[in-house]
């Protein structure tokens, strides 16, 4: 079964990171996304750019309302996202355990994908 694992965290605390610190970073996640293909489990993911340069399109009875950004109430925002093959929930959430970056106070949310995927 596919999951989707969706990366939360601070945005401002990503933004605030030094170069150094932002290369650290990266490495962790080639090297993760590494150990995801070799054990047959990567399928995708990607870094999402900053909430602020995003849109919104809320429907309101059936008429679509374009909008800035994703504003919601809180202080985490979604900023990347893999989607892996497991045999269980408890399999994904073993691969979100091991996600990189785990010092930035970030929360890896683990959905499995519908129908289709």
């Amino acid at each position: 079964m596919k999951y989707l694992l969706l990366i939360y965290g601070v945005e401002t605390d990503w933004v605030a990171m030094g170069k150094e610190d932002l290369e650290i970073l990266y490495r962790a996640h080639m090297a993760y996304m590494e150990e995801l293909r070799e054990a047959g489990a990567y399928v995708g993911g990607a870094e999402l750019r900053p909430a602020a340069e995003a849109g919104t399109v809320r429907f309101e009875q059936g008429v679509a309302r374009m909008v800035d950004g994703p504003y919601a109430e809180t202080k985490e925002h979604l900023g990347g996202y893999y989607v892996i093959e497991a045999e269980s929930l408890q399999a994904a959430m073993a691969w979100a355990a091991k996600m990189p970056g785990s010092d930035l106070n970030t929360a890896v949310e683990v959905r499995p994908l519908g129908m289709g995927a």
